[in-house]
């Protein structure tokens, strides 16, 4: 068998390889790593289906592996953030969880916040959304729904911002229970919505064919350079509204 059939499948697993170490930094309170793996998941996860087309090795297989793989870069990975993230924001969070192994007290003790568990309801929807595309025949060109890997970028600019462009007017929003409830629950709508979304998929470079998608690289760079990280909800924000608003959006 040609080796060039596993390629596709190999750039798969370096993408589930980095959301399991992004789960690690993650349990861990490392927001930041696990936001840099959980980045270069995201990156493996957009050269498979590249690679997969460029070498017309397309397989069922594939298709799987590619979302057992967002399932933990995109789906667990973003909702133990968002969790973390709740955990700081909410009031008397109660005793930090230990990451020891030896067990403090009775085996049977709860010494996190309940509540804060809200965030992983993001990896149930994430879990959902992906499993629905995987038998959507509609999502061959475009998504119905936001991407599960666009969504964790959305929550893992969290604790980017906070630590690179912090301020007190950021920090309190960011750092408000009730903000990050309702973004929770606003990403969990977004993931499985109705809503028709292009894809970043050029089938040739022509201006004429892509002028929505060059218009969006366009803008997401100009967002980059001006508000840095800050620039990554606005990047989403602005993916959403384009899709929807853009004329002739049902051919892109």
């Amino acid at each position: 068998m040609a080796i060039k059939k596993y390629v596709p499948n190999l750039i798969t697993h370096l993408n589930l390889l980095s959301g399991t170490i992004a789960v690690i930094f993650a349990v861990q309170g490392n927001l930041i790593m696990a936001a840099l793996f959980v980045a270069a998941g995201v990156f493996f996860d957009f050269f498979d289906g590249l690679a997969a087309r460029v070498l017309d090795v397309k397989s069922e297989v594939g298709l799987q592996l590619d979302s057992l793989a967002d399932v933990v870069t995109s789906g667990v990975v973003p909702g133990i953030v968002m969790y973390q993230m709740l955990s700081k924001a909410l009031p008397n969070p109660g005793a930090a969880a230990t990451t020891e192994w030896s067990i403090q007290g009775t085996w049977w003790e709860w010494n996190f916040n309940t509540l804060a568990l809200i965030g992983l309801f993001i990896t149930l929807a994430s879990a959902f959304r992906l499993a629905k595309f995987n038998v959507d025949d509609r999502q061959t060109d475009s998504f119905i729904g936001l991407p599960t890997p666009a969504n964790a970028m959305l929550i893992l600019s969290l604790p980017l911002i906070l630590t690179f462009q912090p301020g007190e007017l950021v920090s309190s929003l960011v750092l408000n229970e009730w903000f990050l409830i309702g973004l929770t629950l606003l990403s969990c709508y977004l993931l499985n919505a109705e809503i028709k979304l292009f894809a970043l998929k050029f089938s040739d470079w022509s201006f004429s064919n892509n002028k929505l998608r060059y218009f969006f690289l366009l803008w997401c760079l100009v967002l980059i350079v001006f508000f840095r990280f800050i620039a990554i909800p606005l990047i989403i924000v602005s993916y959403v509204l384009l899709s929807v608003l853009a004329p002739g959006k049902k051919e892109v």
